[in-house]
């Protein structure tokens, strides 16, 4: 397994001067695999309780503070239309970047750092019997199975009132 803080320190240091390869920090939720850029990825850390606010979305868990950012805290299992995640100390916040706001995503397990050829990330299939794949922006094949790649702007949407 990688070092994570040296990589999210420094995500271009495994890049290859041709510029094509791409990082991605890698979890689980449900036994699937997700990846994001690594380069969207502000921290890593344990799952904490969170505040809960009015009228937030089902998938939202809550709020944190983060070092003075209050960060919303996104349940994926529940964003991609599962239960709650019931979270207990061994869960993990991924903290990532969307634009300019800092968002939490409550997820089972970080896997992996994975270095990827951008020629090796596929198209998500489309069509009606495959359901809305609108937050996925492409598929890789690793060693330990497939990873879905999110699309953070299309998962968790800027609205007007963030801008």
């Amino acid at each position: 397994m990688t070092d994570f803080p040296d990589v999210l320190e420094n995500p271009d240091r495994a890049a290859t001067s041709s510029g094509t390869i791409k990082q991605y920090v890698t979890f689980l939720v449900d036994d699937r695999s997700y990846g994001v850029d690594i380069n969207l990825v502000r921290e890593i850390k344990q799952w904490s309780p969170t505040t809960t606010l009015p009228n937030q979305p089902h998938f939202t868990r809550g709020v944190l503070n983060l070092r003075g950012t209050i960060v919303p805290v996104h349940d994926l299992r529940a964003r991609f239309g599962g239960a709650l995640t019931e979270a207990t100390e061994v869960h993990v916040v991924v903290i990532v970047w969307i634009g300019s706001k800092t968002v939490g995503i409550l997820v089972d397990a970080v896997s992996d750092i994975i270095s990827v050829p951008t020629d090796d990330i596929r198209p998500v299939p489309s069509g009606q019997s495959l359901g809305d794949m609108s937050s996925l922006s492409g598929l890789v094949n690793t060693e330990n199975g497939m990873v879905a790649l999110l699309d953070l702007n299309t998962l968790f949407p800027v609205t007007d009132d963030e801008l």
